[in-house]
């Protein structure tokens, strides 16, 4: 109830209701009775005990023998129940047991043989995120819980734990799909470190995607990780272009550093237009106020911010990175180059 933005708190606890409990007297114990010999009399006394079943109108009755409503109506009447001890005499309640009234429990619920309790509540997203919450408590509340209570263990369920398992596989199917996309630059570029240039832009791609989030004033859910996701496998495209071009511009023998600031002239205009195509067509979505679109604008704002962030960087980036790949290919072939000693007579 501490958190901003959580409401709606509850467990699974039923209502209690009041039970009679009994501890018995040194009396008790001196006529051989036992709470068991307590609890048995006095509920076959007001609940009753079945004698027999008989019919009547084709109807099974069963004939309860116990008190009369007049002498089980009220609570104060158990203090006047009779008692019979093993030696056969008969005894009031009130002189052999101690009577209190405490809360009882209606239901206890199991799972896997273990006692358990639910506590669930509402998150308004708007003013707090549900990892944080589920964070802070797993962080902060339980080790402290823990501490009064070692026996008890804790257990995150419910919404909160499928978006955790969800995150944890997105981010499992992220790292194979770079190591995909890895593979099918690998092939057409014949390289193993230029996709590594082309890839760069992805880390980018989810500065522009946080940065959208910021500007929008949306917190960073599952659908945004979607989004970043899909935004990691479009970033790829620009720098793929402009990687290409350069090798295409040195294999006719253009310097290397011509070969790049060609690349960004003649290839500024397509990758500018695919970027912002990609973002203008994504801007309907981000805007839109129905219901219905509320799910799915964080992936949205992934994909259009990521692109469009990644882009501009990509322009300035890649180039850099490609004319630093080349210098250091060709410092590592120089020192691996044997030195030639020439002798003069």
């Amino acid at each position: 109830a501490s958190f901003t933005g959580v409401s709606d708190i509850n467990d699974s606890r039923q209502s209690a209701t009041q039970e009679v409990q009994f501890k018995l007297k040194p009396l008790a114990y001196s006529l051989g009775l036992t709470l068991k010999d307590l609890a048995a009399q006095i509920n076959f006394s007001f609940y009753g005990i079945e004698a027999q079943r008989i019919l009547r109108d084709g109807d099974e009755i069963k004939v309860m023998i116990r008190y009369p409503q007049s002498q089980r109506s009220s609570i104060g009447h158990i203090e006047r129940s009779l008692i019979f001890t093993p030696a056969g005499h008969q005894v009031p309640l009130s002189e052999v047991a101690h009577i209190t009234l405490a809360d009882g429990v209606n239901r206890i619920r199991r799972e896997n043989g273990q006692r358990t309790i639910n506590v669930w509540a509402g998150i308004d997203s708007a003013q707090v995120e549900s990892f944080e919450v589920a964070k802070d408590i797993r962080d902060n509340f339980m080790p402290q819980l823990l501490k009064l209570y070692p026996s008890v263990s804790t257990k995150i369920a419910g919404k909160v734990q499928e978006e955790m398992d969800s995150a944890n596989k997105q981010m499992r199917n992220f790292l194979l799909s770079l190591l995909v996309i890895y593979a099918l630059l690998a092939v057409p570029l014949h390289s193993y470190s230029q996709p590594l240039i082309v890839m760069s832009a992805i880390p980018f791609g989810v500065i522009g995607a946080v940065l959208g989030h910021m500007i929008f004033g949306y917190d960073l859910s599952t659908m945004s990780i979607f989004g970043i996701i899909a935004a990691s496998g479009v970033v790829v495209n620009d720098s793929l272009v402009m990687v290409d071009f350069v090798n295409k511009a040195r294999k006719a023998g253009t310097n290397i550093k011509e070969a790049v600031i060609a690349s960004g002239a003649r290839r500024f205009r397509a990758i500018t237009l695919t970027s912002l195509t990609t973002f203008i067509g994504l801007m309907p979505i981000i805007f839109e106020t129905s219901m219905q679109a509320k799910i799915v604008i964080p992936m949205a704002i992934s994909l259009a911010f990521g692109v469009a962030f990644a882009t501009v960087i990509t322009l300035i980036l890649i180039p850099c990175l490609y004319v630093i790949l080349e210098d250091v290919k060709t410092l590592r072939f120089r020192r691996s180059k044997p030195q030639q000693v020439s002798t003069a007579e």
